[in-house]
């Protein structure tokens, strides 16, 4: 069973940046994929980012080009930065361990999941 912890959540005005943390702990997850996602009020949780074990990484296309999302496997943590923050990226962010090597945008593909960490953008 793997313990995941995001951090770096808060309030920002719109064009600001963030950086979001997730630490794992318990059975290795270094071993697989990791991802970000996204729930807004009223809304189903949506595929942010993911990053592969060999590093590949994939974004949304509402993310990308202002989102990067990285790790550090010595750590077992997993970051995403966040750029050029818009009032609609406004939402609950979820970080996740993959069930396989491979990134993936769907949720069913994650085995893992942490509690979220809020993100606020202001306009």
């Amino acid at each position: 069973q793997v313990q995941l912890v995001e951090s770096g959540g808060g309030l920002v005005q719109a064009g600001g940046s963030l950086r979001l943390s997730c630490s794992a702990s318990g059975r290795t997850s270094s071993d697989f994929a990791r991802g970000w996602f996204r729930q807004a009020p009223g809304k189903e949780r949506e595929f942010v980012a993911s990053i592969s074990r060999s590093g590949l990484t994939d974004y949304a296309d509402s993310v990308k080009g202002r989102f990067t999302i990285s790790r550090d496997n010595a750590e077992n943590t997993v970051f995403l930065q966040m750029n050029s923050l818009k009032p609609e990226d406004t939402a609950v962010y979820y970080c996740a361990v993959g069930r396989y090597y491979s990134g993936s945008s769907d949720v069913a593909a994650y085995r893992s999941w942490g509690q979220g960490a809020q993100v606020t953008v202001s306009s």
